[in-house]
């Protein structure tokens, strides 16, 4: 003959375990299932961890102890020379220069945030034909840098197409259009527009595309024009892409290369720094000066970017 026991709420109970519950949480993992879960991450991120280390931070860290010594790239033996290649990057004028040849890009990078914003925000409403213009907008993003530096090298180049599309409308000059620092800066400066405009647009695009359509059509019952719409919707939607557009782009200003290079070749006041130090090091042979640049140039963008990030933090933003 069997017993039960009676159950705190009346009920006999069993030996059989009751049910869970509903909605209870489920029991912790055992231990050793724990233990053994533990690596499974990091065996996940092993590879890409071991790249990143190998191709990215060591060079960083040999490009550091290069840049305080006088090592030429070919020979075995270097000796440690202190800050003086720092000193000799802020104190030689011919190497200082070219931070205001960047200058040039950082205004192109303005214009050209401006012009993909005001794009991508006309091309987000119902345009005629917009598919085509999204398409024209892109498409030089996809053209090859060197491909593009030779075909704006012939459009700039006495009588090319430029001057010959000025003469059809009756505008005669014989101007020499990258036989200037100023003009050859402002036409280089004015293809990087061109080349980068359409990666811009697409971001901007995307951005503004993701933004709930609910706030637009309650918007217009409330009056708002597209100005309004611009202003209270659209700008604080993509401030994240905004704020990434930026810093993208001043980096960008800052590293300018293939156009330059392939139409000019530092030529006529236009180098830059990139081309500066590639150089120093292939060029002259100094690759421990060169490897200071490179670091200059490393420390300008973070700080830029830290500079950025305070002045425009990056807050999340409800709009619905």
């Amino acid at each position: 003959m069997t017993h039960t026991h009676p159950h705190p709420t009346g009920k006999a109970h069993s030996g059989a375990a009751a049910p869970a519950p509903k909605g209870a949480a489920p029991a912790p993992a055992p231990h050793r299932t724990r233990v053994r879960r533990w690596p499974t991450p990091w065996l996940f991120l092993l590879a890409p961890l071991v790249l990143l280390v190998t191709f990215t931070y060591a060079p960083i860290v040999n490009m550091l102890a290069y840049s305080v010594t006088d090592w030429d790239g070919v020979s075995p033996e270097l000796h440690y020379t202190g800050a003086e290649n720092y000193a000799e990057i802020f104190t030689r004028e011919d190497l200082f220069q070219v931070f205001f040849v960047s200058g040039y890009y950082l205004a192109a990078s303005a214009v050209q945030i401006v012009a993909a914003l005001y794009f991508a925000t006309v091309l987000s409403f119902r345009v005629r034909f917009r598919n085509f213009f999204k398409g024209v907008i892109f498409f030089p993003s996809l053209v090859n840098g060197v491909a593009i530096g030779f075909v704006f090298l012939y459009f700039f180049q006495d009588g090319g197409t430029l001057d010959t599309v000025l003469a059809l409308f009756g505008v005669h000059t014989d101007h020499a259009w990258l036989g200037t620092p100023f003009s050859a800066n402002v036409s280089l400066a004015g293809v990087s527009v061109w080349r980068y405009l359409g990666m811009n647009f697409v971001l901007f695009l995307g951005a503004i595309q993701s933004i709930p359509g609910e706030l637009y059509e309650a918007s217009e019952l409330d009056g708002a024009n597209r100005w309004n719409q611009f202003r209270h919707i659209i700008l604080p939607g993509i401030k994240p892409v905004l704020t990434l557009t930026v810093i993208l782009s001043v980096s960008g200003s800052l590293a300018a290369f293939e156009i330059p290079y392939v139409m000019t070749g530092g030529a006529t006041g236009t180098e830059t720094f990139v081309i500066q130090t590639v150089k120093l090091a292939f060029q002259f042979n100094k690759t421990g000066l060169a490897s200071a640049a490179a670091v200059v140039l490393l420390l300008i963008t973070l700080l830029v970017t830290w500079v950025q990030r305070r002045l425009v933090p990056d807050d999340r933003v409800d709009l619905v």
